[in-house]
C-alpha cells in the first residue's frame, strides 16, 4: 500500500478542525490540528497527534501546555492559516483561559496540560488533561476527503 492511497484512505473519516495554540517565550503560536480526539471523562483527557516536523513539535514538550479550539464554518480561513495553506494580514483574536492562549468565537475552547506522550511513527501523541472548557455555539468546519466542508 502506498502513502497515497493510506491518505486517500484515511480522508474518508470526516474530522472537525482545531487549532492548537501554546505561548512559548513570549509568542503565541499555533497550528491546525485534526488529529485530537477524547479520551477519558475521569479524569478528563484528551489526545492530539502532532508530526515531528511541526514546528510546535519540540515546543509543547517543553510548554506542557496548550489551547484547543473548535473552528466554526466561519473560521475556515483560520485553519487555512494555521495550515499554511494561506497567507494573511488577518489579526487573530485570542482569548485567555486559565492563562493558556485560545482562538476567540470558536465553537468551544478547551485549555489542556500535558500529562502522557507516546511515540507513534512520525508523530507524537500528546495526552492531556482538560483544566477548563467553555462553549460558545455555532456550526463546525469539516474536513473530508481532503476538502472543507460544512453541515449545510
Amino acid at each position: 500500500m502506498d502513502n497515497r492511497l493510506f491518505r486517500d484512505v484515511m480522508g474518508k473519516f470526516a474530522t472537525g478542525i482545531t487549532i492548537v495554540t501554546t505561548e512559548y517565550n513570549g509568542e503565541i503560536m499555533g497550528m491546525t490540528v485534526n488529529a485530537f480526539m477524547s479520551v477519558s471523562l475521569d479524569p478528563k483527557l484528551i489526545a492530539i497527534s502532532i508530526d515531528e516536523k511541526a514546528r510546535m513539535y519540540d515546543k509543547l514538550q517543553e510548554t506542557k501546555n496548550f489551547g484547543l479550539s473548535i473552528l466554526t464554518e466561519d473560521q475556515k480561513d483560520l485553519s487555512m492559516i494555521f495550515a499554511k495553506q494561506k497567507n494573511s494580514q488577518r489579526d487573530i483574536s485570542y482569548l485567555r483561559q486559565a492563562n493558556i492562549p485560545v482562538i476567540k468565537d470558536s465553537i468551544a475552547t478547551l485549555s489542556c496540560h500535558v500529562k502522557e506522550t507516546a511515540d507513534a511513527g512520525d508523530h507524537k501523541i500528546f495526552i492531556a488533561e482538560v483544566t477548563d472548557a467553555k462553549m460558545n455555539g455555532g456550526d463546525p468546519v469539516l474536513f473530508y476527503s481532503g476538502r472543507y466542508h460544512t453541515l449545510k
